[in-house]
């Protein structure tokens, strides 16, 4: 799994490997996969010691390990791409600013607003629309882009500053689409949020953040990820702490 995130989940990983390697890593990961989830449902079910456990007794037997293998992955690359990419953003910010404590929920949220991870939807149309006087058709695909929609002035104030304490008042929500909008939004995004805010409420009161970046410039890719950066923690005494 080491070499899966290493390999696949990171920024800027696929590109640091040949489509064919890319193509041989797949098969070996899948095989490697399969095998395990086959031993694991042949067992009786226990008390789920991870989540490949979770994986392999939650389907019924007429369920394919190669199936479950790519529900396991896509949970891993939810995991550790997408909230690790959020906590990363969160942390950076945070850091960056140098302000003092602020609620962790205003920093995700923050987070989202300025650099969403997702930052571009695309949706086939099921019938024709006019969109601002443009026709789409079932053959064309429609992206909205979060990262504008999330710095449109006409919904935020100073759209491209860092301001956490502007979700007190909850202002803006309506131009705030990090996981998608309707019925196809992230099913995953509650708890995406929470375990994000919850690492953050965790490292931000118990520690200083210091945070050296060699560049400012985010990793752009299918995702969004903050730009490479180092991350010191000093710890908070308990006289600072109350």
């Amino acid at each position: 799994m080491d070499q899966v995130v290493e390999r696949a989940v990171l920024a800027g990983a696929r590109e640091r490997h040949s489509r064919l390697a890319r193509h041989r890593f797949r098969g070996r990961v899948a095989r490697v996969l399969c095998a395990e989830l086959a031993a694991r449902r042949a067992r009786p079910a226990v008390e789920p010691a991870d989540l490949l456990d979770v994986v392999a007794h939650a389907a019924t037997g007429r369920t394919r390990d190669a199936d479950l293998a790519e529900v396991f992955l896509s949970c891993l690359f939810a995991v550790a791409g997408s909230v690790g990419f959020l906590l990363g953003w969160s942390l950076y910010l945070a850091g960056t600013a140098g302000t003092g404590p602020v609620h962790p929920a205003w920093v995700v949220r923050e987070a989202l607003r300025l650099w969403p991870v997702a930052w571009q939807f695309g949706r086939t149309p099921s019938r024709e629309h006019r969109l601002a006087g443009v026709t789409a058709k079932p053959a064309d695909e429609v992206v909205v882009c979060s990262y504008l929609v999330h710095r449109e002035p006409a919904y935020w104030s100073e759209p491209d500053e860092f301001r956490p304490e502007r979700w007190a008042s909850g202002a803006g929500q309506e131009a705030f689409i990090p996981f998608g909008w309707g019925p196809h939004a992230c099913t995953g995004a509650g708890v995406a949020t929470q375990v994000t805010e919850t690492l953050v409420g965790l490292i931000t009161a118990a520690h200083r953040l210091e945070v050296a970046a060699p560049s400012p410039r985010p990793q752009v890719s299918a995702a969004l990820a903050p730009p490479r950066f180092h991350l010191r923690l000093d710890p908070v005494s308990r006289s600072e702490g109350r």
